[in-house]
């Protein structure tokens, strides 16, 4: 379909719901989920170097790097694909923009946001997570994930859409009322 998005970003914090939400959003919109982070496990996994998240997390960097550049690669290479990433991480160093702009240019980039206290409840019910927060840390995350995901859409030409993800369906909904919208006046690249 003309002007539909070939690759949509969903972004947002870890905890926030992104991959429940691209599960029922890849349905709706007939897109391949992709999980960036499996994505990533999958790669490092054919390379023998890591077999879970947290021995691909514990590689030094230059190998985490190689992996998300393959990755990244992958994901170039797919045509309708909805991509779950955090899109911007935490590390020792700082923070690092995790959107490999270098390799994929997303027609929409959808900033998943949620209350802080909700983000902080899910993180303790999920034994995988690995981010240690505090309501203010989190908040700052935040502030500068959309800060990132904002220069990054306007470098590369993407619409960029911040959503709140009080349930995975309405967020679904208003992400597929924006794609919709974006249709109509016909300023997407797909």
């Amino acid at each position: 379909m003309p002007g539909f998005p070939e690759t949509i970003a969903i972004v947002g914090v870890p905890g926030v719901g992104k991959t429940t939400l691209c599960r029922i959003l890849s349905e709706k919109l007939n897109h391949t989920f992709i999980n960036y982070g499996e994505l990533m496990l999958e790669v490092a996994g054919e390379r023998g170097l890591a077999g879970t998240l947290e021995e691909l997390f514990s590689l030094p960097m230059d190998l985490q790097h190689s992996i998300w550049r393959e990755a990244a690669h992958r994901v170039s290479e797919m045509k309708g694909v909805l991509v779950d990433l955090h899109g911007l991480d935490r590390s020792p160093l700082g923070y690092l923009v995790s959107l490999p702009v270098e390799f994929i240019t997303p027609d929409l980039i959808i900033i998943l946001e949620s209350d802080p206290l909700d983000i902080l409840r899910r993180r303790i019910a999920d034994s995988k997570r690995r981010m240690h927060d505090t309501p203010s840390s989190l908040m700052e995350h935040m502030e500068l994930l959309r800060t990132a995901m904002f220069v990054c859409a306007a470098l590369m030409g993407s619409i960029v859409s911040v959503v709140e993800n009080r349930t995975p369906e309405g967020a679904a909904s208003e992400i597929t009322e924006i794609i919709k919208a974006a249709e109509e006046l016909e300023i997407l690249r797909g």
